[in-house]
């Protein structure tokens, strides 16, 4: 015998197949009497104050062959004796409800009365993470798929790229902090003269230090490490490369070409060949995509960061360090106020407490910067083609707040 069911009627499903031998509300209708019925015999009076109520099949969007009296319990007599028998056991001004124009009054004056919000706004509010990778999905030179795992990798790599912040102390007997101070100020002037590449200054500086960190040197010979250092900076770096005789003229015939080869020899040889490190320009560089930087916040960054490479105190940070540092305080020199997102501390690794103590002293050095004998970094970033940088005020109140402290 095959049981026919009507898919498009709600069906019981703890029923089993006993309700899908038989239509829906059919039994209920054998013992139960229709509302209109005990209406017409004076029983029940429909309720004035129900209107409209929506039929759940309704709401189901399946009305067929459903009645008023399938959907609400209609009274019966046996219903009726039981709801008799309760009044009798409370008196009538308990079953009587109080109307009152007062009470109607209270309540739309309650209603009416705004709520207290006791929720602080940094509760409610929650600065999310910006993707800074979204716009550059389709493009193929930013590995978008790569670049958390390249940072990551330079993260890991960073330190051996970094030496001793004592070398000076330990390595080097005839020549001191304010030698590499001079020498890095003016080598900053020739990679602008030869307009070379950012990759290729901050490259040079970190082999002028693990250099030195490694072999000793006489002050005679620092310029030519210099030299050296920057051209196989730009050997690494740049696709233009200047010649042996363009060093030989601008150190102004101080060596000669068989000594500038011989140094590099020895460089390339003390540092085994290792020329692939994590600079701070490639953390400088992804710091301001989080930052979600403008020309003018990228070149305040950039000079900032150079006049940390000429201070010998800053090579104990790590590069990842310094780069944040320089974003936040190019940051808080532009806008006047301490800055830091979640989307930057997050690409950063760094809270904004972290970095103010190396903000503090990169804030001295933006002072200073126009004064003394090395202005190389102030007159490079006091030109047009860098926005004027350098004459943007210095974030004196990360300074001030700090003594405030």
């Amino acid at each position: 015998m095959e049981i026919s069911v009507d898919n498009n009627k709600p069906t019981n499903l703890q029923g089993g197949e006993k309700m899908a031998t038989r239509k829906f509300g059919v039994e209920i209708s054998h013992n139960r009497r229709a509302l209109g019925t005990i209406n017409q015999r004076g029983g029940a009076q429909k309720c004035p104050c129900v209107v409209n109520k929506r039929a759940l099949p309704h709401a189901n969007g399946n009305n067929e062959n459903i009645g008023v009296n399938q959907l609400h319990r209609p009274i019966t007599r046996k219903l009726a004796a039981q709801i008799a028998n309760k009044k009798q056991c409370f008196p009538e001004d308990v079953l009587k409800p109080k109307q009152s124009t007062e009470s109607f009054k209270v309540w739309e004056d309650v209603e009416d009365e705004p709520v207290p919000m006791e929720v602080e706004m940094e509760d409610i509010f929650v600065e999310p993470v910006v993707d800074i990778d979204i716009s550059d999905t389709k493009n193929h030179l930013a590995v978008v798929e790569y670049v958390e795992d390249l940072y990551a990798h330079y993260r890991k790599m960073e330190s051996y790229g970094m030496v001793s912040p004592n070398y000076m102390l330990t390595q080097q007997s005839d020549i001191n902090e304010r030698m590499r101070a001079i020498l890095i100020d003016w080598l900053i002037e020739v990679h602008h003269k030869f307009d070379l590449q950012h990759e290729t200054l901050f490259l040079t500086v970190n082999l002028i230090d693990r250099f030195l960190a490694k072999q000793s040197m006489a002050r005679k010979k620092l310029q030519l490490v210099g030299l050296v250092a920057m051209l196989l900076a730009c050997k690494y770096e740049e696709v233009s490369v200047p010649v042996v005789d363009d060093l030989i003229f601008i150190s102004d015939k101080a060596y000669s070409r068989t000594e500038i080869l011989e140094m590099e020899k020895l460089m390339l040889n003390t540092l085994e060949f290792n020329m692939s490190v994590p600079t701070p320009y490639v953390f400088l560089k992804r710091f301001l995509k989080a930052a979600q930087s403008e020309s003018k916040l990228e070149q305040m960054s950039f000079f900032l960061m150079e006049l940390c490479l000429v201070e010998y105190e800053m090579i104990k940070f790590a590069p990842s360090f310094l780069a944040a540092a320089s974003v936040y305080t190019a940051q808080c020199s532009l806008y006047g106020l301490k800055q830091w997102s979640k989307t930057c501390e997050w690409h950063t690794n760094y809270s904004e407490n972290q970095l103010l103590e190396c903000s503090k002293m990169i804030v001295g050095y933006h002072q200073k910067a126009a004064t003394g004998r090395l202005t190389g970094v102030y007159r490079k970033y006091n030109t047009s083609k860098f926005g004027h940088a350098a004459k943007c005020e210095p974030a004196k109140f990360i300074v001030e707040e700090e003594s405030c402290c």
